[in-house]
């Protein structure tokens, strides 16, 4: 009885109306997902018609009518996840005076909870809330509708500004998923509006960054269908939207969608919003290093080339846009083989990240990351292994220990122990990072099954064969298969 949310009035109403017409619970809780508004207000022959929930709701905010902004407060509420709502959410509504005495006098009725700066409200109040009722002055579907449009508001005003790779911005971003998830399964993509879609794409790339690519990309793909049918397909917001899906596909490995939908946005992006223009050259950005994971490089690096020179031209040397272009260039010389220029314009890169962006910075860590494993695949296992157990400890303390960028820190400091000999060391770090992508990305990431191949080749340089044509076999399959 999920949907009456354990609540004892419901389990009573419930009951009473499965016993009097011998019907089942599933029965019954799929008459209260089809027809909500019949069924919260239903009683059974004989049963007190003040005792249900619509009418319990009912007259408690009778009884705070003189409290207008109550109703407004219960009325965004009901969109968000019943616990842990921030009280920011609710910002927008009225001033703080007003918005804080509907918090108290719906917290006397016992309609929310409080506790510190958070807020619950029963998840069945919050259906009840959320569903119109002809004759009801409190469930107008008007009223209902400016709730959601409340919420979604103040969702976009939490989020708009955070900057989803600094650390800093991340417990905010955590603590408004949840009710950005409520929010999208409340309602469907064809009332999304441009706000709705702003806040996807917001969290889609902030969870794209953390690896949780299932959920970024179901985010992505609603925000890019809901601009283009709001906005249309040229419009440059959801051009951004279609280019931020196509990342995810790219981090997710899923080169099959990412390059024709690159491709796609590259050829959009060029034509209405001009070369220069910054989604341009992220989209040129990400379609180079699509190329590059699928072992294109000579169609990479004259990309990664232009888009360097782009850069530099319409932003400037120390842009962080054009850090990143240099990395990407570094990046692609280090996948050719190229050592010699890999490893100048690492360690220029490196240096003007400190510089600009500071030590800690994600973008500065990933430098140093890529610094070391160019050192270690040039033969230079001891600069590679100082470089890397650094920077393993600073995205751990940084970034946490599952971010996907600490596990390729973790995987890339084993590949240095191997180089060196040191295969004892290297092995319980492969199987960590292993293990580590496996939870975080998912069994057939591509980075999980690079994990799986190097463990194997450490079980291999150990003198375990058996364990290591084990583990090559199934790594295989499921790359062919993948």
């Amino acid at each position: 009885m999920r949907r009456t949310g354990w609540l004892p009035l419901a389990i009573e109403q419930a009951a009473a109306y499965i016993a009097q017409v011998g019907i089942t619970p599933a029965d019954y809780q799929d008459l209260l997902k089809r027809y909500p508004a019949v069924m919260y207000a239903e009683t059974v022959e004989g049963g007190d018609a003040q005792r249900t929930m619509a009418r319990i709701w009912h007259i408690t905010l009778d009884r705070l009518v003189d409290t207008p902004a109550a109703g407004q407060v219960l009325r965004t509420l009901a969109w968000y996840a019943p616990v842990n709502i921030p009280r920011t959410l609710l910002n927008g509504i009225a001033d703080e005076p007003t918005v804080l005495r509907a918090i108290g006098r719906l917290s006397a009725y016992n309609m929310i909870t409080t506790h510190e700066d958070q807020i619950s409200v029963h998840r069945l109040v919050q259906a009840v809330t959320r569903t119109p009722a002809v004759g009801d002055r409190h469930r107008a579907a008007e009223d209902i509708a400016a709730g959601l449009t409340q919420a979604v508001a103040d969702v976009a005003d939490a989020i708009v500004e955070l900057e989803y790779r600094n650390p800093h911005s991340w417990k905010v971003y955590r603590a408004l998923a949840p009710h950005v998830q409520a929010l999208t399964a409340h309602t469907t993509a064809d009332s999304d509006t441009v706000t709705t879609a702003l806040v996807l794409l917001q969290l889609g790339r902030f969870l794209s960054d953390q690896g949780r690519l299932t959920e970024a990309i179901g985010y992505l793909q609603r925000s890019a269908r809901s601009r283009e049918r709001v906005l249309g397909t040229d419009h440059p917001d959801t051009l951004i939207s279609r280019s931020s899906l196509a990342s995810a596909y790219r981090v997710a490995g899923d080169a099959s969608r990412a390059i024709p939908l690159l491709e796609a946005v590259l050829a959009d992006c060029g034509r209405v919003l001009g070369a220069d223009h910054p989604e341009t050259v992220g989209a040129r950005s990400n379609l180079a290093q699509v190329y590059l994971a699928t072992g294109d490089v000579r169609r990479a690096i004259p990309l990664f080339e232009a888009n360097l020179a782009d850069c530099e031209r319409v932003s400037g040397a120390d842009h962080p846009n054009t850090l990143a272009s240099r990395n990407n260039l570094a990046a692609a010389y280090q996948d050719a083989g190229d050592a010699s220029r890999a490893i100048p314009l690492h360690e220029a890169v490196l240096a003007d990240r400190e510089r600009v962006l500071g030590t800690d910075h994600p973008d500065t860590l990933i430098s140093r990351n890529n610094l070391a494993s160019a050192c270690r695949i040039a033969g230079d296992a001891s600069r590679a292994i100082s470089l890397l157990e650094a920077v393993l400890a600073d995205r751990e303390r940084v970034l946490g220990a599952d971010h996907p960028e600490t596990l390729t820190s973790r995987n890339s400091l084993a590949s240095g122990y191997r180089a060196a000999g040191d295969v004892g060391r290297a092995i319980p770090l492969y199987e960590a990072a292993r293990t580590g992508r496996e939870r975080v990305l998912g069994v057939d990431h591509p980075h999980t099954l690079i994990s799986r191949g190097d463990l194997a080749g450490a079980y291999q340089t150990a003198g375990d064969v058996g364990r290591a044509i084990s583990l090559l076999e199934a790594v295989l399959a499921d790359c062919e298969r993948v």
